[in-house]
């Protein structure tokens, strides 16, 4: 839907599952910095995606440390990323519907924005955030539950650490451990961008990005075993 059509608030309700007292924050949770193209004064969910991001950290950190009781540190931290990685956010979009309920500029509209995971992603974590906001913790980790327990029940483990798996590979090739160096930081503050580079004497350096330092890190390791046939590639992309 564009802005300035009527927005489905029941309707959008029913397929997330929860009653919003203020409709206007789960408004604001699906309308798209899109908008700003045809309206400078609109309001988009960019900050309540940033909150959502977190209660859902917050949430799947202590589903999968229950979990998990037998996982080491390095374990639970690989499950929760494949966890809340952002393909999942945009396939549990998708299993709701959020897509037909976007508020998207018309540029966004024509391009096909309601299919697009990174939109549907952001989303799904906005009304995460409504659903905060508006009904508290509780709610907001009901929510988590229907859509991310039956994810983590059903999950493989995760393979090993990226980093420790490719620095084991260079030792045993007898080469130097890989360095890891950033060339790039961008965003805002509350949202960095970082694009590091894995260098291993020898062989042609790689680069990949990441919300820190840490994922953009874990990112070009696996990036760098995929290449060299070591790992295989994973089936969706974060």
């Amino acid at each position: 839907m564009g802005a300035s059509e009527k927005f489905d608030v029941d309707g959008v309700s029913r397929r997330v599952g929860y009653e919003f007292s203020d409709p206007d924050v789960l408004r604001l949770a699906l309308t798209h910095k899109s908008v700003l193209n045809d309206d400078l004064d609109a309001k988009t969910n960019e900050r309540l995606e940033f909150l959502g991001d977190r209660v859902l950290g917050l949430v799947t950190a202590a589903m999968i440390h229950k979990g998990y009781p037998d996982a080491d540190e390095g374990e639970l931290h690989r499950r929760q990323r494949a966890l809340i990685r952002k393909g999942t956010c945009a396939d549990i979009a998708k299993e709701i519907g959020l897509g037909a309920h976007l508020i998207l500029g018309n540029s966004e509209q024509r391009s096909g924005g309601r299919s697009k995971q990174t939109i549907l992603g952001d989303a799904c974590e906005a009304v995460l955030a409504a659903i905060y906001l508006d009904g508290g913790l509780d709610e907001a980790a009901g929510f988590i539950e229907r859509h991310w327990r039956p994810r983590m029940e059903t999950a493989d483990k995760p393979q090993r650490d990226a980093k420790s798996a490719l620095q084991e590979w260079a030792q045993g090739q007898s080469l130097p451990p890989p360095v890891y160096e950033v060339e790039d930081r961008t965003g805002p503050d509350h949202e960095p961008l970082f694009t590091v580079r894995v260098v291993i004497s020898g062989l042609e350096p790689m680069s990949a990005k990441g919300r820190s330092k840490r994922d953009a890190e874990q990112s070009v390791a696996t990036i760098f075993l995929v290449k060299i046939g070591l790992w295989q590639e994973e089936a969706n992309n974060e």
